[in-house]
């Protein structure tokens, strides 16, 4: 479905601009650590890591994205390792990051999610951080981006559920406009995780 989507698309869908997540909390990107941008997509968001310092692997499945990306980190002038992957059904790096993000990965309901977020945190080392960043239920009915089942949606409970026994740094719930490319554009329901692994 998401090659498809990329594909059938002569335009970079989210666009080439970092989501506003990261930007946002700039200050938590440290130059010289590891990170891991999970479904990384077309490179907007690990270009920008990289452009942060940061020594960045990018996860992604679908081939035109991947081209999409090795084109903007070069347009970038930037170096990012990015790595053809199933995440849901092939073996992740084995490598722990200092720095693990997903941003919009709610692709899967909560079975798969369960898996992501074992494999999210597997990847990350004692004292590094998850970034993750996506939508509220609340989402549904702005349908703006995103997908179509409440269920995929995150909510504090969820992720602090998920995330009990690390060190929550930040967890917001907020709405904005979002202006990302052509797959997010329109006012968002959304929540951002900022959690360090206990070390």
């Amino acid at each position: 479905m998401w090659e498809e989507r990329f594909a059938s698309s002569p335009e970079f869908v989210f666009g080439k601009t970092p989501a506003q997540f990261l930007l946002d909390h700039d200050d938590y990107l440290t130059p010289g650590h590891t990170a891991l941008s999970v479904a990384d997509g077309e490179g907007r968001n690990s270009v920008h890591l990289a452009e942060r310092g940061l020594n960045v692997t990018a996860l992604e499945f679908a081939p035109t994205a991947i081209a999409r990306a090795r084109d903007l980190a070069t347009e970038r002038g930037v170096q990012v390792d990015f790595r053809q992957l199933d995440i849901m059904a092939q073996p992740w790096p084995t490598q722990q990051f200092d720095l693990v993000a997903g941003i919009f990965i709610q692709f899967v309901g909560p079975d798969g999610r369960r898996t992501q977020f074992r494999h999210i945190k597997d990847a990350t080392k004692p004292g590094g951080l998850v970034m993750l960043h996506g939508y509220r239920p609340k989402q549904l009915d702005y349908g703006t981006g995103g997908p179509p089942f409440a269920e995929n949606m995150y909510t504090e409970t969820i992720l602090r559920a998920a995330f009990a026994g690390w060190d929550i740094l930040v967890l917001r719930e907020y709405d904005r406009e979002v202006q990302e490319g052509r797959g997010h554009s329109g006012m968002s329901a959304l929540i951002d995780l900022i959690a360090r692994k206990p070390g």
